[in-house]
């Protein structure tokens, strides 16, 4: 039987794709003197695929028709670009997986509302893909100046892995990170065909070790309750629980609470930590102003 001549040039397209990543653009060991071919080899990128080195080669040889989730995982590896992926998708067949794209989410002006009211309750609005849509100043003090990230990088997962301070601020790192991976799978889950999310995803598996082996693991988790323990430079260690309330308006975006035993070290811990933010968002407004701010 003769093979399909799309598949055929799916197969060298992604040999050529292959060819022109070195191992330390996508983050593993380079040793130039132990490889025999350019780029990458097939089993490297199928370990960032987290498909089979048998699997990966089929493709590449033209015997096995893609589907639609490896094709979304191949490309991420490979970092193609728009026009890239939808060739590689149009060579499979799979037009219909071309991506669709959302208008950006902005924060329901009820959930904007409730987190105005929190003062005292370091509060998120985390959208689709775990971005962060929305926080009250004590989020901000307690976790990271979300203002000072760039919008497009504003995602928890993202911060999570690329700010060295993460890795210090969550008593447990690993396992704060491990079960945002999973949570980030469900979203992937629920929006597979998300060209910011597949993106992202592609990125990290790239830049971290860590993050390409747990996305390979394919756990998954929802955003629901749970306890963390945050070493906070200003407040000392914070033994929080966190909730979440998802709005009846748009089921995709969720407020995330962080709260403690009233009385509790952690509770009166917050306390002082909101005291300091204000005082600090008092006199970063008041050097903002300067003298030519006066009437």
């Amino acid at each position: 039987m003769s093979r399909s001549p799309h598949l055929n040039e799916l197969g060298e397209f992604l040999k050529a794709r292959r060819s022109e990543l070195s191992p330390r653009a996508v983050g593993l060991p380079d040793n130039p003197g132990q490889r025999r071919v350019a780029g990458l080899r097939r089993e490297e990128v199928a370990q960032l695929a987290a498909i089979s080195t048998d699997y990966y080669t089929r493709l590449e040889q033209g015997r096995l028709p893609a589907s639609a989730p490896v094709l979304e995982a191949v490309a991420g590896v490979l970092g193609l670009d728009e026009d890239q992926r939808s060739y590689l998708f149009g060579l499979a067949g799979k037009e219909t997986a071309k991506p669709r794209r959302r208008a950006g989410q902005k924060v329901q002006p009820q959930l904007r509302r409730v987190l105005d009211d929190l003062t005292a309750t370091p509060a998120v609005v985390m959208g689709r893909r775990m971005d962060v849509l929305a926080w009250n100043p004590l989020a901000a003090a307690m976790i990271t100046d979300f203002a000072a990230v760039p919008e497009k990088h504003r995602n928890y997962v993202r911060i999570l892995f690329t700010d060295p301070a993460m890795r210090t601020l969550y008593a447990d790192w690993k396992s704060v990170a491990r079960m945002a991976v999973a949570q980030l799978r469900m979203e992937a889950a629920k929006y597979p065909d998300d060209p910011r999310l597949t993106a992202l995803v592609g990125e990290l598996c790239v830049q971290d070790a860590d993050f390409r082996t747990w996305w390979a693991a394919h756990h998954v988790a929802t955003l629901s309750v749970g306890t963390k323990t945050l070493l906070h430079p200003v407040a000392g260690e914070l033994c929080l629980d966190w909730d979440t309330l998802t709005a009846s308006t748009d089921p995709d975006q969720q407020l995330v609470v962080w709260t403690a035993e009233v009385g509790s070290p952690t509770h009166d811990g917050l306390r002082i930590l909101a005291s300091w933010a204000a005082d600090h968002h008092a006199a970063t407004a008041a050097m903002e102003s300067g003298p030519s701010g006066r009437g």
